[in-house]
Parts: structure tokens; C-alpha cells; sequence
């Protein structure tokens, strides 16, 4: 059986960006992230060792858009490599980062890379 987690509006100040700027003053981010597990054994039994915790989740996003980087497509692989490494039984993965008001020199409200990805492509 499949089943989905999500873990949404995960709001972030973090220093991502190209320009030097970017890495003095920061910006604000969202991040969600979307789980294909199974968690039959957890539904039945109320375990959470039978699950994906929410907060281990919340956890790796938050250290990982703490580590500066130019692209938050990077930090977006970060963030996917760090759940498939500790999360026990993911077996695919959504992970959206948006950036609030980016420096685009364009009345724009926000932009976001998502990545898309299973267990096979970590391995």
C-alpha cells in the first residue's frame, strides 16, 4: 500500500542567492516536502517507529537551508539526499523550495525549484 506525508509551509529565513547581497541580509523561504511511504503497520498499531516523524523531517529541512548555498536547487538535493539517508522507509519524494521576493529585477512574488525523486536515484 502507498500512502503520502506531507509536511507543508515549512517557513524558513535563510541566505541562499547568487549575490553577495543575498548572503548579508537573507530572505524568506517556504519549503514543503511530500513523502510516498507505507504506513499501514503505524495506522494499526498508533506507532511511531512505524512512520515518518514529522518533527525529523522539519529538523533536516531546518539544518540544511541553514548551510548557505548559491541555489536552492542545491540545497534542495541536500535536503533529499539528508531523507533518504536517515528516514527509514521513504520511498519516493516531492521537495518544493520557494523564495519569497527574490532580486530579479522584476515585480515577482516569489520563484521555486521542486525536486522529484525515489529511493533509486540515492542509492
Amino acid at each position: 500500500m502507498k500512502h503520502q506525508i506531507e509536511v507543508n509551509g515549512i517557513q524558513l529565513y535563510a541566505f541562499h542567492g547568487c549575490l553577495e547581497e543575498e548572503g548579508r541580509v537573507g530572505g524568506n523561504y517556504v519549503v514543503d516536502v511530500n513523502l510516498t511511504t507505507n504506513f499501514s503497520t503505524a495506522a494499526l498499531t498508533d506507532d511511531l517507529t512505524q512512520t515518518i516523524d514529522y518533527v525529523d523531517v522539519n529538523r533536516i529541512v531546518a539544518e540544511e537551508m541553514a548551510v548557505r548555498s548559491k541555489l536552492i536547487e542545491h540545497v534542495g538535493q541536500r535536503i533529499s539526499q539528508r531523507i533518504y539517508q536517515e528516514l527509514r522507509g521513504v520511498e519516493k519524494l516531492k521537495v518544493k523550495i520557494t523564495k519569497i521576493c527574490p532580486p530579479i529585477n522584476g515585480d515577482v512574488q516569489n520563484v521555486a525549484i521542486v525536486i522529484k525523486s525515489s529511493a533509486q536515484d540515492f542509492r
